[in-house]
């Protein structure tokens, strides 16, 4: 039994809140669980630097965790005067997750800047970032439309993350921190929606881990990502 009293093949509750920024051209808060992140996609009307003149743009991502988002204050990066290795990874992944559905050239000469905030951690915060951060993107690009800055939206399709692992000897998905704390093997999937891979990050924690372990975290993986896809849609009708 997960400590949660979840199925192996049992989500969390995930949950979108969009609109919460107020001068965001776009924002979404995003619940998986007891994990809430606040992302916020900004318009810049340039692309950086090394991509100017090339006729096309750019989206990125940034990653932060609040101090009290743990169980025990962390210490704002900004006071220590540089990121750490997991918040360059993590905010590198979220950039490479929302261009791998983003028509770069229909974009303009223009960068799109997703803010990722944990407010509370409990697990898989990069993964609800990845997911809500699609959200505010959308929506961004949706106020770009309807002021004719983009003719249409240059999204292709969806995208979100999930979490998957080993606990206890069991295939599981959405590890909570407890979980994921003592999990044999710890996982993230980024699939989009029509089920193409994005990335698959897979570490042994504790023991090694089978490729039929591996095929099974990656089933798991695929119907999670459906179901928060069907979850993006409804949060956008």
């Amino acid at each position: 039994m997960r400590p949660s009293k979840r199925a192996p093949d049992e989500m969390r509750q995930v949950s979108f809140e969009r609109g919460v920024a107020r001068y965001a051209e776009g924002s979404c808060l995003v619940k998986f669980g007891n994990t809430q992140v606040l992302c916020a996609a900004s318009l810049e009307d340039k692309p950086p630097p090394w991509l100017r003149g090339q006729g096309r743009g750019w989206v990125t991502a940034e990653y932060s965790m609040l101090p009290r988002a743990t169980h025990t204050r962390t210490r704002r990066e900004a006071a220590t005067g540089r990121l750490s290795g997991r918040t360059q990874e993590i905010q590198r992944l979220i950039g490479r997750s929302l261009r791998a559905v983003t028509n770069l050239s229909a974009l303009g000469e223009r960068q799109i800047v997703v803010d990722c905030d944990v407010i509370q951690a409990d697990g898989g915060t990069r993964t609800a970032s990845i997911t809500g951060a699609w959200l505010a993107l959308h929506d961004c690009l949706d106020w770009m439309r309807s002021r004719s800055i983009v003719k249409e939206s240059p999204l292709r399709d969806h995208v979100a993350a999930v979490s998957c692992g080993i606990f206890n000897a069991t295939p599981v998905i959405d590890l909570d921190y407890a979980e994921d704390s003592t999990a044999e093997t710890d996982a993230n999937f980024v699939i989009t929606g029509s089920g193409g891979l994005v990335e698959i990050q897979a570490t042994a924690e504790v023991a090694v881990f089978s490729q039929d372990e591996l095929s099974a975290m990656l089933t798991l993986a695929q119907q999670g990502v459906a179901e928060l896809v069907n979850l993006q849609k409804a949060a956008l009708a």
